[in-house]
């Protein structure tokens, strides 16, 4: 497994040379390391992951606990064990958010009328704003990006009590903009 204490320690703390430790932590780092590892990889059956799982536990064990302390070899080990499951598990839910994502878009792209209506009806949104008074537009494009009432008043230099009414008329403004565009195409 080839990893000294002193190079883990400026590994995983990012240090540029190795960090001088207390002798306990090399005794403890040397007698257990092999072990460590061959129990993450056991779980895990990938031999850099499993080093990387007991550079963390060693380390979380140098931060928080006495190196010469009676448990450390028994918590050393079981924290190994717990980690490596922990990196299944966390393969296991970055898996099924990839499966979830690539279904999502294998559905949006699956239709592409409805692909092509979206993007016409943004095309459309985007050019009614284009047509409507500055602070009308921004008002609804700030409102429809999901920012508070308060959030709103405070970009634009309003009252908190004036955005709804504002808010009102510039989606009046919007409809009107949006009738007086359809009857020009037709």
């Amino acid at each position: 497994m080839g990893v000294e204490a002193g190079q883990l320690i400026g590994r995983v703390t990012g240090a540029a040379s190795a960090v001088a430790l207390p002798a306990a932590f090399e005794r403890l780092f040397l007698e257990e390391y092999p072990r460590v590892a061959a129990i993450a990889f056991r779980v895990l059956g990938d031999r850099a992951e499993a080093e990387d799982v007991a550079q963390e536990v060693l380390f979380a064990f140098y931060r928080h606990h006495a190196p010469d302390a009676r448990y450390a070899a028994p918590w050393l080990r079981a924290a190994a064990a717990h980690a490596a499951l922990n990196v299944i598990r966390g393969r296991k839910r970055r898996e099924r958010r990839e499966a979830i994502a690539a279904m999502e878009q294998a559905n949006a792209v699956a239709d592409p009328e409805e692909d092509t209506l979206a993007g016409e009806r943004r095309d459309e949104v985007r050019a009614t704003l284009g047509r409507l008074p500055p602070k009308v537009a921004a008002l609804l494009a700030l409102r429809y990006s999901g920012l508070s009432y308060a959030e709103v008043a405070s970009a634009l230099g309003l009252k908190t009590d004036q955005v709804g009414t504002r808010l009102r008329r510039a989606q009046e403004a919007f409809r009107r903009e949006v009738l007086r565009g359809s009857a020009q195409r037709t």
